[in-house]
């Protein structure tokens, strides 16, 4: 006796075997799927090293394939602004320094760097430091900000710029410490250090990572961090809050940006796969040597940092009359 297959029965192996196909054909699209970080600063640079690393580490450790892409241009400008337009599926990312929030108070955007964006997490800092060249004879900033407080304007304070985080930096030691000195902008650390080796200026306020090599050389001298703890490499070295300026904190950041309205299961993920990279001891241990200390800070946390940011930077340029190149 020849069965009978009911037609629900038929229905149903059929819907089975096109499930089967789309969730295979899913599968295939998942592990085909490629994410691209953008980083709107040169290659070689501090953002596009953090990149590469943290990127070549995911792609090796999670099977995620991720591409960097350096679209450099107007201090971050161009960068950030293809990513905001970007499809908010988490496909497309930004890495950026505080750079984010300071070109809106010096230019019109396309883009609100509060709302434009989904806040992943704050990566790493960078600390900060002031130094003189060991042939100064200021040998604490007590001496220096006494001396500018006597001489007003003649000493000279140097950093990258103008419009950059340590421009801001330079100025709010400025005005916290009612010291005049003559701010002078150089293109890049390269520039800011020769300054200061070749005794052109007084002082200079730079990322620690720019002048460590010459600081274990014994050819600069630091007179302070200007981050909120002190550098683990130069224990001896006091913050600028501990110094008599509480709340004093300038560094130099890295995060890691989506697109607004990207989901927040998918913001998740990322911030999953960021901060497993910059946790693992092998990559912690790199990202040290070059200067990058972990700060992981995700999400709601990061977003509200932002906004701090956002404002205290703001107050400073405008108060400081800081303008854009």
């Amino acid at each position: 006796m020849k069965l009978r297959r009911h037609p629900l029965v038929n229905l149903a192996a059929a819907a089975a075997v096109i499930l089967l196909g789309l969730l295979g054909q899913n599968a295939q699209t998942q592990s085909a799927r490629t994410i691209k970080i953008v980083v709107p600063l040169a290659p070689g640079g501090g953002a596009d090293i953090l990149t590469r690393l943290l990127a070549d580490h995911i792609r090796r450790t999670q099977s995620a394939s991720m591409i960097v892409e350096n679209r450099v241009g107007a201090g971050s400008v161009i960068g950030s602004d293809a990513v905001s337009r970007a499809s908010p599926d988490g496909n497309t990312l930004l890495i950026n320094t505080p750079n984010l929030v300071i070109a809106a108070h010096l230019r019109k955007l396309n883009y609100n760097p509060l709302t434009s964006f989904e806040p992943i997490c704050k990566l790493v800092n960078s600390p900060t430091v002031i130094a003189v060249n060991t042939a100064s004879p200021y040998r604490s900033l007590a001496d220096l900000l006494d001396a500018a407080r006597a001489e007003r304007g003649k000493l000279t304070l140097a950093s990258v710029g103008p419009a950059t985080t340590l421009h801001i930096a330079a100025e709010k030691l400025k005005r916290v410490t009612q010291a005049d000195m003559t701010y002078i902008p150089f293109t890049g650390s390269g520039p800011t250090v020769n300054a200061i080796l070749g005794e052109h200026v007084t002082a200079v306020f730079a990322e620690y990572p720019a002048v460590a090599e010459q600081l274990k050389a014994g050819k600069l001298r630091p007179l302070a961090t200007g981050s909120q703890m002190r550098i683990d490499s130069l224990p001896e070295v006091p913050t600028v809050a501990e110094l008599g300026f509480p709340g004093f904190d300038v560094e130099v950041w890295w995060g890691v940006f989506a697109p607004a309205l990207t989901p927040k299961e998918t913001t998740s993920q990322l911030a999953d796969l960021f901060t497993k990279a910059v946790q693992a001891p092998e990559i912690k241990e790199k990202l040290i040597t070059l200067g990058f200390y972990p700060a992981i800070m995700c999400g709601a946390d990061f977003a509200t940092y932002l906004r701090h940011q956002y404002e205290d930077y703001g107050q400073i340029i405008r108060d400081a009359n800081i303008k854009s190149e």
